[in-house]
């Protein structure tokens, strides 16, 4: 089994295990400074920032994790649909000509 899936309890019920949790927990502090962030994700997981954000990105899609901690779940899915938003409309002005 793969670290980054959430694993399945005995009787049925989607759990998350110890690491999930603590990445959940982890994304909750608050970060000033980016760069901060990446050595603090290094020091605590031991993996890269970019490992980090592809399992934090499953993570959050698993009702597993909405069901730990919602608000968390709900305000990280938002943000990555408003970056998703606005990535969409810089590469669509990609095209346009200069005026």
């Amino acid at each position: 089994m793969s670290a980054e899936r959430v694993p399945t309890r005995d009787d049925g019920e989607a759990g998350l295990d110890e690491r999930a949790r603590r990445v959940l927990a982890f994304e909750g502090r608050a970060w000033q400074q980016a760069g901060l962030k990446a050595e603090a994700i290094r020091d605590e997981f031991g993996i890269s920032a970019a490992r980090y954000y592809r399992i934090l990105g499953e993570l959050i899609d698993s009702p597993a994790a909405l069901r730990h901690d919602p608000m968390l779940v709900k305000r990280l899915q938002r943000m990555r649909e408003a970056r998703a938003a606005t990535r969409a409309r810089r590469s669509l002005s990609i095209g346009r000509p200069l005026d």
